[in-house]
């Protein structure tokens, strides 16, 4: 048995779990139905896509043996699908207030993957947001907020007011409107913000740019960051390094609530690759084909093998969540 700290995460399942979370699929199945007021069926959430393009990971060539874990022991170029998105479960103007996603689908990677019926795939997907937490750290907190948010926006402080008190509701809008909105989405960090499983450790993942290049004005009209997105792949390659913060303990680094901070000083992120987005023109007829069939995958974190579980109570609740969205809304199958 292994005596390294690291390695000795642990997760926390209340007896009462399944059968909350089967509630809460419902729910958000019940908004995504709302939202979509007749129309087919969209996403439950992240409904609303910037581009989809193809990507390359490289995995850096000198990464710690104990970090090669399932695609991570692979050299050379691995082929990749990503996908921006707006974080709402509605269509808004690019310059509301949003959390901002970042989806990404990997290639040839082998190993029985954990949902049912998708095992013999060969996809692994990773989700990313631009907060490097939640902001609401639990799924029950989570599914009164979606259900108060989606009742219209004029009624939505008192009813917060009810859900959480006047004290937690402050601090909740507070952290929620203070989410940066980013100039463009090839210049932010991305992060799960919750843990997965990362072969015998417990981590959470980062995208970081490299080099980024600011545009001079923030984004404009209702599709601002597509059309910036679109003139910067024209002009070249956007890159990230992709790097993992790792486990060190229940105090640092919680696995239960993702509302906990992991610092730099706790746990150092470590590269373990370069995602390259190469230059391409999404403004032609095959650009189009290419964000159409992006926008019609399904992203799911739990897409995964065994050495990349999702970790604690968020992740286990869109275990629940995605699968049902994704069933409802007619995903196309995985490539």
């Amino acid at each position: 048995m292994s005596t390294d700290p690291r390695t000795q995460w642990r997760e926390t399942v209340p007896d009462d779990e399944a059968a909350r979370f089967t509630r809460y699929a419902d729910d958000l199945r019940a908004l995504q139905k709302g939202f979509a007021k007749g129309e087919p069926l969209g996403r439950a959430l992240h409904l609303k896509g910037h581009v989809g393009c193809e990507a390359v990971l490289t995995v850096r060539p000198d990464l710690p043996e104990e970090l090669k874990v399932s695609l991570f022991a692979t050299q050379g170029p691995q082929r990749a699908m990503v996908r921006f998105s707006n974080a709402m479960g509605r269509r808004q103007k690019d310059g509301a207030p949003d959390v901002r996603g970042f989806a990404l689908k990997v290639y040839d990677v082998p190993g029985r993957k954990l949902i049912e019926g998708l095992e013999h795939c060969t996809t692994q997907d990773f989700l990313f947001i631009t907060t490097p937490t939640f902001s609401i750290g639990s799924p029950d907190d989570f599914v009164t907020f979606l259900k108060a948010e989606a009742k219209g926006q004029a009624l939505l402080l008192p009813r917060l007011f009810m859900a959480f008190g006047v004290g937690r509701t402050l601090g909740l809008l507070k952290r929620l409107l203070g989410t940066p909105q980013p100039r463009s989405l090839a210049t932010v960090p991305y992060y799960t913000a919750a843990p997965v499983r990362f072969g015998p450790f417990a981590a959470k993942l980062q995208l970081v740019p490299v080099r980024p290049v600011e545009p001079a004005e923030k984004p404009i009209g209702v599709d601002g960051y597509r059309d910036e997105l679109i003139a910067r792949l024209q002009q070249g390659d956007v890159v990230f390094s992709l790097r993992a913060q790792l486990y060190v303990d229940d105090t640092r680094t919680p696995i239960e609530d993702a509302s906990v901070l992991w610092t730099d000083e706790a746990s150092p992120p470590i590269e373990l690759a370069t995602l390259t987005l190469p230059r391409v023109d999404l403004a032609t007829p095959e650009g189009r084909e290419l964000c159409a069939r992006v926008e019609a995958m399904s992203f799911d974190p739990w897409h995964a093998v065994e050495e990349f579980r999702p970790l604690g109570a968020v992740m286990r609740a869109r275990k629940y969540a995605y699968g049902a969205s994704v069933i409802a809304r007619g995903a196309s199958p995985e490539p």
